[in-house]
């Protein structure tokens, strides 16, 4: 067959390499809209739900249960529930409704009615809901930063240019588990150095990650994963009730933490139970409000190739996050992991969060490079921090980022790593060379950076936690070292785990170490003028890009 060289050219193009199917709902290859999906009821007796989404108690699962036992305010579900579908649609998308009223709708909502609502909602509904719906009243960011070679110089100088360009959270994961006390000490420095009050995670098996967050070098944790369907929870030996325990170990030691969830888990995992991924997923996050978690990073996440191979895939993904917002929670709205060989795909996947603004815009924009990501890639880099700050300028708005001269980077990343081979040497650690202290100050990623010892550097990973070295050795080194601003930072950031200040709803610390949240920074939007509106100070930052040219350049 002779072929059109139009359809050869189309062939070529990047979109074509991903995949895509069919719709197929027996399975839960469907994002929206499943024939399979419960038809929305709620019964109350004696103030308990004894029915819910044409489900009796008696054939609860245990999620149905935790639901309806801990996630749904029954004083108010009769009257929201027999609200229609539109009419709540509507009160979203109007500006004259406050977040409040609409926050008290919805607990009374079960799933499958919070789903039948958002499907009568198009994308752009969703953004103007999202805009609203949104606990802080600032947006922000956050980010991934690893290596292959989870070299710990190149992390805290990773670290320090991320903090340093506007990211308020950072989370590290490891290619060689035993390095994980490493990396979050790497963090830890890097990130106080290149902006006062930046929070860091190390993504770990929940002991570890609890143990390095009760001892300081942590303050936070987002990887604990809640599911849609009783049997992926019994796969991982998990139920609601131990994640909701989990949660409290870690509020109870003053660390903020969120759960993880995501359209398309339950499908790729093989439980998907017929029904709309939307609909297991809108279960997770009901599931996260029931256990009393400050917040959810969701957004499909490490699944996003599911979702984004059906039809109204990404638009379930927005759903998804509005659904968290529109439940009181804080949400870090993915907008991590690749899913497509497209620029195009990608950019416009990630206007749906970056446009009304969430609290965290990224849950892992890669602050390296994608070979150096351990998260498996991310839909953004540390090559795209061009384009993200130059979308901001276009469309003023704040995408938490901001730009920064070559000098200040050069400069904050051999500040921070200095300051780790300084803490090394303190701690009785193997030594960081000047060599590698240069490396990292100029490197673009690991394939730049000199070898280290790792079974040198192992050992040592090992003795930082048989020591028992906690956050106060680190700020006693530092100091001695004569790194007396960053002590300063790490002993502020530890104070926070005293007042417990940030376990509140989307919070984040300034520059300042002043707790910035739903609590205290509220989202007002009511419509034009009203909301989140940059300062003339923020917007000259985001303005001021290397790349424009500037009169006084020019001899008139």
């Amino acid at each position: 067959m002779k072929r059109s060289k139009r359809f050869e050219a189309l062939e070529a193009r990047p979109v074509n390499q991903d995949g895509f199917v069919v719709e197929w709902p027996e399975v839960g290859l469907i994002a929206m809209g499943s024939p399979n999906d419960p038809i929305p009821s709620i019964k109350i007796q004696n103030g308990r739900v004894v029915e819910m989404d044409g489900v009796p108690r008696d054939k609860f699962d245990f999620i149905d249960q935790f639901i309806a036992d801990y996630a749904i305010d029954v004083t108010v579900a009769e009257k929201s529930m027999a609200m229609g579908d539109e009419e709540i649609a509507k009160l979203l998308v109007d500006v004259n409704v406050s977040r409040d009223e609409i926050v008290k709708v919805f607990r009374g909502l079960t799933a499958a009615k919070i789903v039948a609502v958002l499907n009568t909602m198009n994308v752009v509904e969703m953004m103007m809901a999202l805009q609203k719906m949104r606990a802080r009243k600032r947006p922000s960011n956050q980010c991934h930063i690893t290596n292959v070679a989870d070299n710990p110089v190149l992390i805290a100088a990773d670290a320090a240019e991320a903090s340093m360009r506007g990211f308020d959270e950072m989370e590290t994961t490891v290619a060689v588990v035993r390095y994980a006390p490493f990396n979050a000490l790497s963090m830890l420095i890097g990130g106080q150095t290149g902006r006062r009050g930046t929070l860091i995670q190390c993504a770990l098996e929940e002991a570890t990650e609890l143990q390095l967050g009760m001892r300081g070098i942590t303050a936070y944790a987002e990887t604990i994963s809640v599911y849609g369907t009783e049997n992926v929870f019994v796969d991982g030996d998990d139920t609601p009730w131990s994640k909701a325990f989990l949660a409290s170990a870690y509020a109870s030691r003053g660390l903020k933490m969120r759960f993880t969830s995501g359209t398309g888990a339950e499908v790729q995992m093989g439980y998907a139970e017929g029904k709309s991924m939307l609909y297991l997923e809108v279960r997770c996050i009901m599931i996260t409000r029931g256990a009393g978690v400050q917040g959810l990073q969701n957004g499909s996440v490490s699944c996003i190739g599911v979702p984004a191979a059906v039809p109204s895939g990404i638009r379930a993904v927005l759903a998804e996050n509005l659904t968290t917002t529109m439940l009181d929670l804080e949400v870090a709205s993915s907008n991590d992991q690749t899913f497509t060989h497209s620029d195009i795909r990608r950019t416009a996947r990630t206007l749906m969060q970056m446009l009304p603004g969430t609290d965290f815009i990224c849950s892992g924009y890669s602050g390296v490079p994608n070979y150096d990501n351990m998260f498996a890639g991310s839909n953004w880099d540390v090559d795209d921090y061009d384009d993200w700050n130059i979308l901001q300028r276009d469309l003023k708005i704040d995408g938490g980022l901001r730009p920064a001269a070559e000098e200040d980077v050069i400069a904050v990343r051999n500040k921070a790593a200095r300051a780790l081979q300084a803490v090394y040497r303190e701690l009785g650690f193997p030594t960081i060379t000047d060599e590698e202290v240069e490396a990292a100050t100029y490197a673009h990623g690991s394939k730049d950076m000199p070898a280290r010892n790792i079974v040198e550097d192992l050992k040592a990973a090992q003795e930082m936690m048989s020591r028992g070295i906690t956050g106060i050795d680190v700020v006693k080194a530092l100091s001695k070292a004569g790194f007396q601003d960053l002590a300063e930072n790490v002993l502020n950031l530890l104070k926070q785990r005293v007042s417990g200040d940030y376990l509140h709803t989307s919070a984040i610390l300034d520059s300042n170490f002043h707790v910035v949240s739903a609590v205290n920074d509220a989202n007002d939007y009511r419509g034009p003028g009203t909301g989140y509106r940059m300062s003339d100070e923020r917007w000259n930052e985001i303005k001021t890009i290397r790349q424009a040219l500037n009169p006084s350049d020019f001899d008139v």
